[in-house]
């Protein structure tokens, strides 16, 4: 479950794109379909994929949110479509926020967010939600990686301070004291940082504040949240665009999620956390930190609590959780079987299985048997 087992992230992405002309009303309103017949009775497996069950899922299934998340939905939409000819499934990757409003204006299925919806959100669905309200259920662990472009030095080390003060634009040099006082021995290069963070609203930008709120709250003296409230910096969109612009900026650092840094094959930093060792980000020091999470959620909600400021050995502390955002009520039934079948196959232990080849945190056990009795009851 190490960093290189990249080999399933050449996805379609392309096939993902959904067509603006699409109308669509309420929670359930989904978007995408197939035209075969999806040939499957209630329960049956298809044989494309034993682990898909269709049920009685037919015609379009739109969601949109989260980049973080587009490379696995990406894969998990082939899968599904691939057993269950009668549904298109396609998924916009807009950034959560976005994908957030999108749904609580009654145009998906689902919404996909890298931050569980706050109150005023959660009383905002019940208009959509027609007798319910929206529900999050954790689906995808992201793990974000710090990365930069610094040729010659490889396996830097930061701490929470000293990142707080580079993306606070307090510490611009990458010969800094502070930087040389964690990495004994580099050759640190008298150069300019030139750190980057994202354009939109974004649940990676709200994940990695937290972080940094949370780890060194004497050096980030920002409330947080998804919207990037530091001075300084360049800006780019989407979690693609800050993989871009720091492979293609030499001084550049930034933080994105695991699966862009190992697809761009990026340097990444490794963070001493006060556990004795720096700790290097895979999937497993990623999970592990998940693993430790809260549901703090109530009432069918399972949003999670995580410990930022972890100090356990060999545990990544910048994590963040994707939630798929759906109607636990008032769901549209000519679109419910879709959706109910294909959250039912993600949260499956197939589907979460694949997430480690693809640089993700599968979710752990006790988590993902929640999820998939939550999903049970959505009507």
């Amino acid at each position: 479950m190490k960093l290189q087992r990249m080999n399933r992230r050449a996805l379609a992405l392309g096939a993902l794109a959904v067509s603006g002309a699409l109308a669509l009303t309420a929670c359930g309103s989904d978007d995408n379909s197939s035209s075969s017949d999806s040939g499957s009775s209630a329960g049956a497996t298809t044989a494309a994929n034993s682990s898909v069950k269709c049920d009685d899922a037919k015609g379009q299934l739109l969601a949109s949110g989260s980049t973080a998340q587009q490379n696995a939905m990406g894969q998990w939409a082939k899968d599904f479509m691939a057993a269950c000819s009668g549904v298109q499934v396609n998924y916009k990757g807009v950034g959560s926020g976005a994908g957030i409003q999108e749904f609580l204006q009654g145009n998906t299925a689902f919404a996909g967010s890298d931050s569980a919806l706050k109150p005023e959100e959660m009383d905002q669905s019940k208009k959509v939600c027609s007798g319910g309200k929206a529900i999050d259920l954790p689906m995808v662990g992201g793990p974000i990686a710090i990365i930069y472009n610094l040729p010659g030095v490889d396996g830097l080390t930061l701490d929470a301070s000293t990142t707080a003060k580079i993306f606070d634009s307090k510490i611009t040099k990458w010969n800094d004291p502070a930087i040389a006082k964690l990495n004994p021995g580099a050759k640190l290069p008298d150069k300019a940082i030139q750190p980057y963070h994202r354009t939109e609203d974004s649940g990676t930008t709200d994940n990695f504040t937290k972080y940094l709120k949370a780890a060194a709250p004497s050096d980030w003296s920002y409330s947080g949240g998804k919207a990037w409230q530091a001075k300084g910096g360049q800006s780019a969109k989407g979690s693609s665009g800050v993989a871009a612009g720091v492979k293609q900026t030499e001084g550049a650092i930034g933080y994105d999620e695991l699966s862009y840094a190992t697809e761009g094959k990026i340097q990444m930093a490794k963070l001493d956390t006060g556990s004795g060792t720096p700790v290097e980000l895979t999937t497993d020091s990623a999970s592990k930190a998940i693993g430790a999470a809260k549901v703090v959620g109530t009432d069918g909600d399972l949003s999670l609590q995580l410990d930022y400021a972890t100090k356990e050995a060999g545990a990544w502390p910048i994590v963040l959780v994707t939630y798929e955002i759906v109607c636990d009520k008032g769901n549209k039934a000519d679109t419910l079987p879709a959706t109910k079948a294909f959250l039912n196959y993600i949260a499956g232990a197939d589907a979460q299985a694949k997430l480690a080849d693809m640089s993700y945190a599968p979710l752990p056990d006790e988590i993902a048997t929640k999820v998939r009795s939550a999903i049970t009851s959505i009507s």
